[in-house]
């Protein structure tokens, strides 16, 4: 479980965010939605430690992350996975090799107990045989899977996610929600997303926080949405439904 409180963060004279309380559960996805400039990607780097909050303090199982120095963070955060929104793999290195970064830093596992667990990851997000291409040589969604298998390298108890579906047709969009929803049950992590998805949404969201103008403005299932007569968060529902729907007419 991951807790944060009063998390404020201000970039010179911008606020970005304004007190948010906000509990992440185990076993579950837990998404972070709103509108561009929300704060959505702000408080998830605030929540892994690549943005110091202004004010506030993040507990990963009740450790404050936030007071600690960054050596003692050594032990969390190789307890973090992390996919970024353009998958951010090493366009020098091969797929096996961008999947091993991780263990290269942070394990002492032999060179074939490495290439097992790339293996493994590969088999696990449906990539078996690509070890050796490059980054340039996958589409998008292979990339995102190559990110995802990284990502989990590592056995993460706890998976960030950045706009994973960003640049996606619609059907591998619904391939990668599935399968990152299948990991956390699998692994029980404690999986936090940032998406402006509404199909990601009310796929596998199992724990929504929505914010607006640097505020948690609603907080609920999935379920819960279709019901709620929060304004902003309906306005931002049904714009995102409609824009999309419009955009697959053309």
């Amino acid at each position: 479980m991951i807790e944060v409180q009063n998390i404020h963060k201000s970039f010179g004279e911008n606020n970005v965010l304004n007190g948010i309380d906000a509990t992440f559960k185990a076993g579950k996805n837990n998404l972070i939605i709103g509108g561009s400039g929300s704060g959505k990607t702000t408080l998830l780097k605030c929540i892994v430690g690549l943005h110091e909050p202004t004010e506030g303090k993040v507990f990963y199982d009740g450790h404050n992350f936030t007071e600690m120095h960054f050596s003692d963070r050594v032990h969390i955060r190789k307890e973090i996975g992390m996919l970024f929104q353009n998958s951010a793999l090493f366009d020098s290195m091969t797929v096996e090799q961008n999947i091993m970064f991780p263990l290269n830093l942070f394990t002492e596992m032999s060179h074939d107990e490495k290439l097992d667990r790339a293996n493994f990851c590969l088999t696990r997000v449906n990539l078996e045989g690509k070890n050796k291409l490059f980054p340039s040589e996958l589409s998008g969604g292979m990339k995102k899977r190559v990110g995802i298998a990284r990502a989990i390298s590592m056995q993460p108890k706890y998976l960030f996610v950045d706009e994973p579906n960003s640049g996606l047709d619609p059907l591998t969009s619904i391939l990668i929600d599935e399968l990152i929803s299948e990991l956390t049950e699998e692994y029980g992590t404690t999986t936090v997303i940032v998406t402006h998805d509404m199909n990601s949404v009310m796929g596998i969201g199992d724990h929504v926080i929505f914010l607006h103008n640097g505020e948690k403005w609603w907080e609920g299932t999935n379920k819960e949405i279709a019901h709620t007569n929060n304004k902003e968060l309906n306005n931002f529902v049904f714009a995102s439904k409609f824009m999309k729907a419009a955009r697959e007419k053309l």
